[in-house]
């Protein structure tokens, strides 16, 4: 058909998840900033969850756009 709907979803959280990621790594070490969220630096780990799902929804496309639709026709013709 067209464009499989996970390309562009897991493009986009790994994108954000990526981003995030490294904001909280840089930031890791301000104290001051992370004290509202109880000290946990919850830059790091959403990023880590939406980069792992982002990860996960491309290799599903990448892995999906390798096999044959399933309305394709057969190879053989039929007599």
């Amino acid at each position: 058909m067209g464009l499989d709907i996970r390309w562009p979803i897991g493009g986009l959280f790994s994108l954000i998840g990526l981003m995030m990621l490294v904001y909280g790594l840089v930031t890791g070490s301000n104290a001051e900033m992370y004290k509202r969220s109880l000290g946990i630096n919850v830059n790091v780990g959403w990023g880590a969850v939406l980069l792992i799902f982002g990860v996960a929804m491309l290799v599903g496309a990448w892995r999906g756009s390798k096999q044959p639709p399933l309305d394709a026709p057969s190879e053989k013709p039929k007599e």
